[in-house]
This record gives C-alpha cells, structure tokens and sequence, in this order.
C-alpha cells in the first residue's frame, strides 16, 4: 500500500466530513462518511505496520 496515497486520501476526507458538518448535512452522511474516514485510518494504520515489520525482518537478517 502506498502510504502517501492513504494518508493524502485521509485528510482529505477528514476535510470533507469537517466541511459538510459545517454546511449541515444529514446525520446518516456524516455516520457513513465518519465510517470512511475511519476505514481509511485502519488502512494507514494497517501500512504503517506492513512497513515496520519489513524493516524489523531487514534488521533480523530475514
């Protein structure tokens, strides 16, 4: 996974949730967005680690 790619995706749609909380959109787009930017956050958590473990297998002589 790219992890640039997540974490622009991230802010962006933490943007999009601030921005639509702010023009008063309904409370099912906000859950399901929040859900997005949720997903979205597991998925750079998920990279991050990705990323760590190879280096700690690099380190390791794996």
């Amino acid at each position: 996974m790219d992890l640039t790619y997540l974490t622009t995706l991230l802010r962006a749609r933490f943007e999009q949730l601030k921005n639509a909380r702010e023009a008063g959109q309904s409370t099912t787009e906000l859950a399901v967005m929040a859900a997005v930017l949720i997903v979205v956050a597991g998925l750079v958590v998920a990279a991050i680690r990705t990323k760590v473990m190879e280096k700690i297998g690099i380190i390791n002589g794996g």
